[in-house]
């Protein structure tokens, strides 16, 4: 008991002095692509106003139904963040976590929301210039919960010179069977181009789809590729996408791919993410580090 005081005594002790790092809520970047503004919310680390140095940068991606300030409110990510920085189990850094809408993070198949190109042409260049954000793709880290799950492991499949680690909790992996069975709605909004809406069954298998899925991505690209990202793969053993998540860890071993998977108790719910950031935070901040 004693020994657990004094522990928690010396992490107060640490946050009061670093302090807290400062936490701004919807602020806006007026996308061209877009063609509107676009809310995103930041935390800094308590020294970024009186520290010359730049900070590596984490992006942090909501779920269905959720909006830039998620993270902060539901998954109370500034506190966590400091206690972490100030305890040493993570680096200093600026997490950005945007508005995604519910773009899944990728570019519509019908072009009405081309959200991946804004990503990765706006959002991330607009960060580097407007704050003090190492550009290197082994300071940039990707990562998320869900519907952002399944963002954060897109990007780093698909972008891996852009991204050092990619943390995907709860991550959205559907395979042809899943897609073949989501309701309209979901499939018109994110696959279906614009002549061929409201297709069903092996008819949903196009090319927006097969250039969407995590697991086709996996098995076309070379392991040298796949192998350039660090991936960190966290699932409760009571959520309804633990089958998907144990799918790709599967895909990932058979490739040779090398991942961290994690299962744990838990379900869909921020219970599970608020006790598992960190963790992710912690493996994606360990690739910032030099060897």
């Amino acid at each position: 008991m004693k020994k657990q005081l004094l522990l928690i005594l010396n992490i107060f002790i640490a946050v009061l002095l670093f302090g807290q790092g400062m936490v701004k809520e919807k602020l806006v970047i007026t996308s061209k692509i877009l063609n509107r503004d676009v809310h995103y919310s930041i935390y800094l680390p308590s020294d970024y106003n009186t520290s010359a140095r730049s900070y590596p940068v984490t992006y942090l991606l909501h779920g269905h139904g959720d909006a830039d300030d998620g993270w902060i409110q539901f998954g109370e990510i500034n506190r966590l963040a400091d206690k972490a920085i100030a305890d040493g189990t993570i680096p200093p850094m600026i997490i950005v976590t945007p508005d995604g809408f519910k773009s899944f993070y990728i570019n519509a198949a019908d072009g009405s929301l081309n959200y991946e190109d804004f990503f990765i042409q706006e959002l991330i260049p607009f960060i580097e210039k407007t704050y003090k954000v190492k550009s290197e793709k082994r300071y940039r880290g990707i990562a998320g919960l869900s519907m952002g799950g399944y963002g954060a492991l897109l990007y780093g499949l698909k972008y891996p010179k852009l991204f050092a680690a990619a943390a995907p909790l709860s991550a959205v992996v559907w395979n042809d069977t899943d897609i073949s069975l989501a309701s309209d709605d979901m499939y018109n909004s994110l696959f279906a181009t614009a002549d061929k809406k409201n297709v069903k069954g092996t008819d949903r298998i196009n090319a927006a789809w097969n250039q969407n899925s995590p697991l086709k991505i996996i098995e076309t690209k070379s392991v040298e590729e796949l192998s350039s990202v660090k991936y960190w793969i966290d699932c409760g053993d009571d959520d309804r996408l633990s089958i998907g998540n144990a799918n790709l860890h599967i895909a990932m071993t058979n490739k040779k791919v090398p991942h961290e998977y994690r299962v744990r108790d838990g379900a869909h719910n921020w219970t599970y993410w608020r006790t598992g950031v960190i963790d992710a935070l912690a493996f994606i901040g360990n690739s910032f580090h030099q060897k």
